[in-house]
């Protein structure tokens, strides 16, 4: 619940950025070039060329958050289509679609993701195909085996028996088997693409500047961790607070939804 708390406390701001920046983003001032932490009109400091970190974090908060997120929802969909198909035909189309799932998921993500950005090119829209990329392999295997197990419960033998349509049985009677532990495993989904999300753009490969994004400033800021490190390390620990908070949220979730867990 406390994760939940500090995650919807960031949207709020995130969502009302331009209410609650207290500058322009883009706004540079030379005179207050590294400026420290709680430097007059200066919460959290002022990066490399001046600008308010506080305000670039704020309005950057909205294109990290929908890279992290809008992947996710588009892998969900397009992987958890894959394996209820697999899971449920079974056969000749299981091992088609899953062997596929193998062969992406043979790549280690990180440098899987590198690739298709570094392929596709920079910016905000090919970072976000490269982490659907990486993120529907995952979906369609674990969507797979909820599918595989809850085909076999009696109440779905019944309406096969009685007839029903393989559409009918798929999405009244398996897909609401399916959506508490898919659900929960998007969100842990979430933390990582938003870990790989701030590497690709720390490495270029993601938002271009001037627009800010925490990876990216991140990457700016590490040029000058001797003489100003709060330029890097306050949007390092935003990264860290919200995947950590994603991530306890999730196992939350889990634990929720699954008696023997909370038993346990």
């Amino acid at each position: 619940m406390a994760s939940g708390l500090v995650l919807l406390f960031i949207a709020l701001v995130v969502l009302l950025a331009s209410f609650v920046s207290p500058r322009d983003p883009f706004l540079a001032d030379a005179t207050r070039r590294l400026a420290p932490p709680l430097t007059p009109g200066y919460i959290l400091g002022s990066d490399e060329i001046g600008r308010d970190i506080m305000s670039r974090l704020v309005h950057g908060g909205r294109t990290s958050l929908m890279v992290a997120t809008v992947p996710v929802i588009i892998a969900t969909a397009i992987g958890g289509f894959l394996g209820m198909i697999g899971g449920y035909f079974r056969g000749r189309t299981d091992t088609l679609i899953m062997r596929t799932m193998d062969v992406v998921l043979a790549f280690p993500s990180v440098l899987l993701a590198i690739g298709v950005a570094a392929a596709l090119g920079s910016g905000t829209g090919n970072l976000m195909i490269a982490l659907v990329v990486v993120a529907v392999p995952s979906v369609a295997r674990v969507v797979r085996a909820s599918v595989l197990q809850a085909s076999q419960l009696d109440y779905v033998l019944a309406a096969r028996a009685v007839g029903a349509s393989h559409a009918r049985i798929a999405f009244t009677q398996i897909l609401p088997n399916v959506l508490a532990p898919v659900i929960v495993f998007a969100s842990l989904e979430t933390a990582r693409t938003m870990i790989l999300a701030s590497g690709l753009s720390f490495l270029g490969l993601g938002v271009q500047p001037p627009q800010p994004d925490w990876g990216a400033m991140l990457a700016t800021g590490r040029q000058y961790m001797i003489i100003a490190p709060h330029v890097a390390t306050v949007p390092g620990l935003l990264i860290f607070l919200v995947t950590l908070s994603i991530n306890t949220l999730g196992d939350g979730l889990r634990d929720a939804w699954d008696p023997r867990l909370g038993e346990a």
